[in-house]
């Protein structure tokens, strides 16, 4: 996976999201390397790691990933968040604390999980990429604005990113999607011995508030927050977002 680094300070780890790559999130970026040394992840398939053919598997991913970064404070936004989770859970030396930006233990409803989205709709993204590639990923995108106060603009912004490094390969967001559609880490979030920052959009139309609210309700250092805001609250609210995550990092253990 390719990683960039930026600033100086204590190590902090960003991961991106489904069908994007690590330039999605310079606003944010230009408002945490003044506090951190940032390690930019591209996963495997997206961005400039487009040419590998490492597995997109997000337990995978974060045992690479835990093999070769410092220690640090792990923030996911959705898929990434996945990673995170799975470092913290398993390398615990390597994790001070992670923060998960729409991001959710289970993406898909269930009889006993009502904070997430029907199953047939990652069926339908699937199919979707074979028969219209280009559009599939921009409805998506469009999912991830909606709802945000400045829907147009971060969906302007989503749209003139995503193919800034060329295509995301088609394994890599089959891969991603499954992951969605199969993860569930809900019972496995009392295990978590770092503490948790679970960032919520209040009008996300993916990924409800209330499954980042849960989850951090059943992690033993968890801590919710929300803002006025749709699934990629760090491009319309990046100062608000900076601000909570330099507030986490401040209450960590050295």
């Amino acid at each position: 996976m390719h990683i960039a680094t930026v600033g100086a300070g204590p190590d902090l780890v960003l991961i991106h999201g489904w069908a994007m790559h690590a330039d999605v999130f310079a606003p944010l970026t230009r408002l945490l390397t003044p506090h951190f040394r940032v390690h930019l992840v591209d996963l495997p398939g997206h961005g400039n790691s487009a040419g590998s053919d490492a597995a997109c598997d997000p337990a995978a991913c974060a045992d690479a990933l835990a093999a070769v970064l410092p220690c640090a404070i792990w923030v996911g936004w959705s898929l990434g968040g996945i990673v995170s989770l799975h470092a913290a859970l398993a390398h615990t030396q390597q994790v001070r604390g992670i923060v998960e930006i729409a991001a959710s233990p289970r993406f898909v409803l269930g009889p006993d999980w009502p904070h997430g989205m029907a199953a047939d709709v990652f069926a339908q993204f699937g199919a979707g990429l074979h028969r219209d590639y280009h559009g599939t990923i921009e409805r998506f995108l469009a999912l991830e604005a909606l709802g945000s106060d400045h829907a147009q603009t971060e969906l302007r912004d989503l749209k003139a990113h995503v193919f800034d490094h060329g295509e995301p390969s088609l394994s890599a967001l089959e891969q991603g999607l499954h992951s969605l559609d199969t993860t569930d880490l809900r019972a496995r979030l009392p295990e978590l011995a770092v503490p948790s920052l679970w960032i919520a959009g209040h009008r996300d139309r993916l990924v409800p508030p209330g499954a980042l609210c849960w989850a951090a309700q059943h992690s033993p250092q968890g801590r919710f927050v929300e803002f006025s805001s749709g699934h990629a609250p760090f491009i319309g609210h990046a100062a608000e977002i900076a601000g909570a995550i330099v507030a986490f990092a401040q209450t960590l253990a050295p």
